[in-house]
């Protein structure tokens, strides 16, 4: 799990934009399933994962982009992206390609990609559209997976649903492949 965060920094360090995006917003399915009794996806556990692990995260990417002297004047606030908006925004991108969901709060949701402009929009509606600064986005999720992962990754309930979890195998799995690096 952790090499999968590593490669979705990494891919939004090389401007892999789609890829970021699209695997950011998988991490809450795949962080319920994992923690999970029998090790599946569903749309309430990816709501319940992603409010108590994502949606926070936004405190610390604002208190992290403000000179310190300036962090205690900054009280609690509330990230629009809820677990119900982003589940939405989730099954309407994965599954259709598209940042429109019927039932979403939202006309439309709009990821802004670095450094293209210098003013930074996030969480901010515009014409009932949700302005998302992509980086901002990705950099919350994992850092949720990450603050997630400390907390759950030796239970016996991780540890049961892991074993199952897509790995890289760098000489291959055997007995169905050797000498190549493969993810299975």
């Amino acid at each position: 799990m952790r090499l999968l965060l590593d490669q979705l920094e990494q891919s939004l360090d090389s401007g892999n934009y789609y890829l970021s995006l699209f695997t950011a917003l998988t991490l809450p399915d795949i962080a319920g399933a994992l923690d999970s009794d029998n090790g599946l996806a569903t749309g309430a556990k990816y709501k319940a994962w992603y409010e108590k692990w994502g949606r926070p995260r936004i405190m610390d990417t604002v208190l992290a982009s403000i000179p310190e002297h300036a962090r205690e004047h900054i009280t609690d606030i509330e990230n629009p992206l809820d677990g119900e908006a982003c589940y939405l925004f989730r099954c309407s991108l994965l599954h259709q390609g598209r940042t429109v969901h019927p039932k979403s709060q939202y006309s439309r949701m709009i990821f802004i990609e670095p450094g293209a402009t210098t003013n930074v929009v996030h969480y901010g509606v515009m014409n009932d559209a949700l302005c998302i600064d992509l980086a901002s986005f990705c950099k919350e999720m994992i850092l949720g997976v990450r603050m997630w992962l400390d907390e759950v990754e030796t239970t016996e309930k991780y540890q049961k649903n892991y074993a199952d979890f897509v790995k890289r195998h760098p000489t291959g799995l055997s007995p169905y492949i050797g000498g190549v690096p493969v993810i299975g």
